[in-house]
């Protein structure tokens, strides 16, 4: 409330509320007063309430032909979270974005790589400061884990996809991978210390330009030698399996159908093959929305992203 319009001491602070078709009325200490009154009502000994003037009511094809009041949770009402929170804050500078999102779009996914895009873009365009870093948390494991090779279902995986092609594809966004760091019974994951140290080792290297390893192994390419599949990885140096043998590969011949496939580490490459599946087509790796237990790393510590071969 800008300055000039209070004074010192006890201020009256009077709220107009219009709404010509919808009940309304203000929220006040939990309870919500609804209009037209009968009487001046009186709330908390602070807030007086009164109607002021009433609409017609509307002809009943009128009313009809209305659209419909959403009932959407205001929170998710597009444009509001950037009105009430984002906004406000343009005049300021920053140093860069961190951005932890994708769950309730995950039903969208499809639409999710341009969307993000068009935000980045936007908010660079918003602040003025040219293409400042956006460093994107890739959403981590969370539901409950299943031993099915194929999921068709779930989204989650693809949500995932989405993300580490803005990362690829929008000038100075980084991404930070955690599919390990979730679990079962929340989206926001407990562990937050590796979540937050993941995301500051992307700043660091991508930003600050500290001479660190900050991505986990990333899938390059694919090559078929008879009934195995060699996949090819950068960010590579020191591939490990954290715990025993790779876990959550799967692979599919021309039928589409995955199995749990055997997987081995052969320098910068893993080696995939089942009896299953003697003419392989593709390769899928963690690719469900908890896909517990995967465990191919590199030497810095950092996880794989989940990644799939095919386009199916």
């Amino acid at each position: 409330m800008p300055g000039r319009l209070v004074k010192a001491g006890r201020n009256v602070i009077a709220v107009r509320i219009v709404s010509a078709t919808e009940k309304a009325g203000p929220w006040v200490s939990g309870h919500q007063l609804g209009l037209p009154v009968a009487d001046v009502g009186k709330v908390g000994d602070e807030w007086l309430l009164r109607q002021e003037s009433a609409f017609a009511p509307l002809p009943p094809d009128a009313l009809a032909a209305r659209p419909k009041p959403s009932r959407m949770v205001m929170r998710n009402v597009p444009g509001a979270l950037y009105t009430g929170m984002i906004a406000p804050l343009v005049p300021y500078g920053l140093r860069g974005v961190i951005w932890y999102q994708g769950e309730s779009n995950a039903s969208r996914h499809a639409e999710y790589r341009p969307l993000l895009a068009a935000m980045i873009q936007d908010w660079r365009a918003q602040w003025g400061q040219g293409d400042f870093p956006f460093v994107l948390q890739q959403l981590v494991n969370n539901g409950l884990p299943y031993e099915e090779a194929d999921r068709p279902r779930d989204s989650w995986p693809y949500l995932r996809e989405a993300q580490v092609r803005v990362a690829d594809e929008v000038p100075k966004v980084g991404i930070a991978v955690g599919i390990e760091l979730g679990d079962s019974y929340t989206i926001h994951p407990v562990n937050k210390q590796d979540v937050g140290r993941r995301l500051a080792l992307v700043a660091l290297e991508k930003t600050y330009g500290q001479a660190i390893e900050s991505s986990g192994p990333r899938y390059v390419e694919m090559k078929l030698d008879g009934s195995e599949v060699r996949l090819v990885f950068s960010h590579a140096a020191g591939l490990q399996a954290k715990g025993g043998e790779l876990r959550r590969f799967a692979i599919a011949g021309a039928d589409r159908k995955f199995v749990w496939a055997k997987a081995r580490i052969e320098g910068d490459s893993v080696v995939v093959s089942s009896p299953e599946v003697l003419q392989p087509v593709a390769v899928r790796y963690a690719w469900a929305e908890n896909p517990e237990g995967c465990n191919l790393l590199n030497g810095a510590g950092l996880s794989a992203s989940p990644f799939r071969t095919d386009a199916w």
